[in-house]
């Protein structure tokens, strides 16, 4: 594979992110679940459950060539975690299927389409690369931001992501 291999640069940017996104997941106080800094906000639980859940849609993007959000018998994520200890569980299994579906993948699969869609409503369609990129790693640095905003909120210390954060300095 080349340098401008669109697998080599997923699988680069993979491994720095989930590495971070564990650092921010092992500091979230799950005893505090239930808390929410708006009543619009998911609670702390529920956002940390997302950002992991959100490991298994890029796998869909990789395993498959469009997702039905109608569709009743689409995979789904696991119940709720109820403990940090399950949170990390499934983020470790969700990343090694990731990695592992990534693995298996080659550049000219990325360049697949992949459309999201809700019925006969297209939400996005892309490239398989685009779209792990755009919906997955975009999508989960987003929501992980939040969770760090929630961490501050609850005066716990920030873990640094792209360098020291001020908990760090």
């Amino acid at each position: 594979m080349h340098t401008n291999s669109p697998k080599l640069n997923l699988t680069a940017e993979l491994d720095i992110e989930l590495a971070a996104t564990r650092r921010v997941l092992e500091r979230v106080p799950f005893e505090q679940a239930d808390y929410k800094p708006h009543p619009k906000s998911m609670s702390l639980g529920q956002l940390a459950t997302h950002v992991v859940n959100l490991l298994a849609f890029k796998t869909l993007f990789l395993t498959y060539d469009s997702r039905d959000f109608l569709d009743p018998t689409a995979p789904k994520p696991g119940p709720t975690p109820t403990s940090k200890e399950e949170l990390l569980a499934r983020f470790e299994e969700y990343s090694a299927a990731l990695r592992e579906a990534l693995a298996a993948s080659d550049d000219e699969q990325l360049t697949h389409e992949f459309r999201l869609h809700r019925g006969e409503h297209t939400i996005t369609q892309r490239p398989k690369a685009a779209a792990i990129r755009i919906m997955g790693l975009n999508h989960s640095i987003h929501h992980r931001g939040q969770l760090t905003v929630y961490l501050r909120l609850l005066d716990v210390p920030v873990p640094g992501l792209y360098g020291p954060s001020a908990d760090e300095k």
